[in-house]
């Protein structure tokens, strides 16, 4: 998360605050206590607070990169969406803190559709926009802008996931999640071929 030692340290702390309470909980004075340094000593190693939580950002971003599609690796179409369907599931629901700061809080270094969408940039989205292209080229579903098809099956999932987080589902999480299963299957049923 930083360039080693002690910015670690520092990245670490900021992230565990993030984890446990949300972005805003994060303080330059909270994550120095929690290091056992002085405020003063986070600015040798991050600018601001907006450069911790960036660092913080891409590191958590990266962790999420590493385990995301493992579940989707088969040659059915419908078991790899709904295994990335999980996998958003799994993150969202297990760590609604850092699932907030990453895809719902408002960022200045947040990655913006379509650039960064189409380029690659982000390793969430990069998965299903690669299963929509693949399915189109393979004529499982039918032709269309993929950036845009990979976008209605992760804004769907993302609202419902955003309304569960602030109550307003009111469905057990197993129930919640055959919801959403739900809302992709039909989306999958408008688009197979």
């Amino acid at each position: 998360m930083g360039t080693g030692g002690t910015a670690e340290r520092i990245a670490s702390a900021a992230r565990a605050i993030l984890l446990a309470e949300g972005a805003a909980a994060v303080s330059m004075r909270r994550v120095a206590d929690a290091v056992g340094i002085t405020p003063m000593a986070i600015y040798s190693h991050y600018p601001n607070r907006d450069a911790l939580l960036r660092a913080v950002a891409d590191a958590s971003f990266l962790e999420v990169a590493g385990n995301w599609g493992r579940r989707a690796e088969t040659s059915d179409l419908r078991a790899r969406v709904f295994g990335l369907l999980d996998d958003l599931l799994d993150f969202a629901l297990g760590q609604p803190h850092l699932y907030n700061f990453l895809i719902a809080d408002r960022r200045e270094s947040a990655r913006r559709f379509p650039d960064d969408f189409r380029d690659g940039g982000s390793p969430t989205f990069s998965p299903i926009l690669a299963l929509v292209d693949l399915g189109m080229r393979e004529g499982l579903l039918r032709r269309d802008d993929p950036l845009e098809v990979a976008l209605i099956f992760t804004s769907s999932a993302q609202g419902l996931i955003q309304l569960y987080l602030s109550g307003r589902i009111g469905l057990s999480e197993k129930d919640f999640r055959a919801l959403c299963a739900r809302t992709v299957g039909r989306i999958l049923d408008g688009l197979e071929t």
